[in-house]
């Protein structure tokens, strides 16, 4: 499935020209309908793995941080094409990339908050 995100989204391509610092380029090669399932898809991923691994067993709430990138990865490649940060155009690849802490603190956040309220 990883696979076939990959090659329809053009995702190689797009980091290949990001990294390049060739934006417009990969904005134009980028197919966002097939683009938008690779961040849940690559961290529902992390989070069977992390499960699998045992951790989640002794952490309640421990997928909302994974939850929460997944979701904010996925605003950052919507918003790739036209958002500007410090008047620069970040593209498919940075844009989602710069997203991610975001996500992984308000997960966290909200896993701390809801564990609170579990104890009261």
């Amino acid at each position: 499935m990883e696979l076939l995100i990959n090659v329809m989204g053009n995702f190689n391509t797009i980091i290949i020209l990001s990294f390049n610092f060739m934006i417009e380029e990969a904005i134009a090669e980028t197919n966002y309908s097939w683009l938008m399932f690779y961040p849940c898809l690559y961290f529902f991923s992390i989070w069977d793995a992390y499960k699998d691994a045992g951790a989640e067993e002794e952490k309640t709430f421990a997928f909302l941080p994974f939850v929460f990138s997944a979701y904010f990865v996925t605003v950052g490649v919507i918003f790739s094409p036209t958002l500007t940060l410090f008047g620069h155009l970040l593209g498919p690849t940075w844009l989602p990339l710069l997203f991610l802490p975001i996500g992984l603190v308000i997960g966290v956040i909200i896993r701390w908050v809801l564990l609170k309220v579990e104890e009261i």
